[in-house]
């Protein structure tokens, strides 16, 4: 019997965007639960050091270098975790891209394409592929990395906005059509979160962080860990009759 309903020890999880930030801390704590992750992002060297890491460590991992935005690189994550692991069970779709610093009425097309195809269409590549191996395996849990720029505007660039909303539509869309297969869709309403990304927007936009702050009630940026531990509990048992939600993790952005 387990004593920890988010003990996910038998669950094989794919986790995109996995090199740096929210997806690497989801893949130590993944894996610190007995999970077997198989990590996909684009930088290679990146996701060799954390794959051995997470060995060293005990812990099972494979390496999956691709691009989300790239159908053929997402089915080979997939076949990495069905091959090396005989299935797929659970998915954190956490890839994401934000582009700041114009307005909407001079942004370039080319900011709008690189952020939906990151976004949106990463996130749908995730799940048709995905989809198919977990009911292969009987059901599994995917969460999709969405942001309070999903249920709001927060300010950050139009595109950006739109993008998360639309990752919030797929994952009800998603929920509907296979919570009756045995397949659960949630995302996470991430609020400003102290990752890689959000060290670029800073630096792009000085100051940009106090506008952030002032919408939150602990007047702080999440650690990454804290967002893992979400995504964890939903790939669990523990949130077993939760789906088509969408969980906020912002430090108390949307309750004000």
């Amino acid at each position: 019997m387990r004593t920890d309903v988010r003990d996910i020890g038998d669950r094989v999880v794919m986790i995109t965007g996995a090199s740096t930030g929210i997806g690497a801390a989801a893949a130590r704590l993944f894996a610190a639960h007995g999970a077997a992750v198989v990590l996909m992002a684009r930088r290679a060297a990146l996701l060799d050091d954390l794959t051995a890491e997470i060995t060293a460590a005990g812990g099972r991992a494979a390496a999956a270098v691709g691009d989300v935005r790239d159908a053929a690189d997402v089915a080979r994550a997939v076949a990495t975790a069905v091959e090396r692991y005989g299935r797929l069970d659970a998915a954190f779709n956490n890839a994401g891209h934000v582009t700041l610093g114009q307005a909407l009425h001079e942004m370039p097309d080319s900011d709008f394409d690189a952020v939906m195809d990151v976004n949106v269409r990463g996130v749908w590549n995730c799940l048709r592929h995905q989809i198919p191996a977990m009911l292969e395996a009987g059901g599994g849990a995917i969460v999709n990395t969405a942001s309070v720029a999903g249920l709001v505007a927060t300010g950050v660039g139009a595109p950006y906005v739109a993008a998360k909303h639309a990752v919030i539509g797929l994952t009800k869309a998603a929920a509907a059509e296979y919570g009756d297969r045995g397949i659960r869709v949630n995302a996470l309403a991430v609020g400003s979160t102290l990752t890689e990304m959000m060290e670029s927007v800073i630096e792009a936009a000085p100051g940009v962080e106090q506008k952030f702050f002032a919408r939150a009630i602990q007047q702080r940026l999440a650690d990454p860990s804290e967002v893992a531990q979400a995504a964890l509990w939903l790939c669990s048992d523990a949130s077993s009759f939760v789906t088509g939600a969408t969980v906020p993790v912002d430090g108390g952005v949307m309750a004000v």
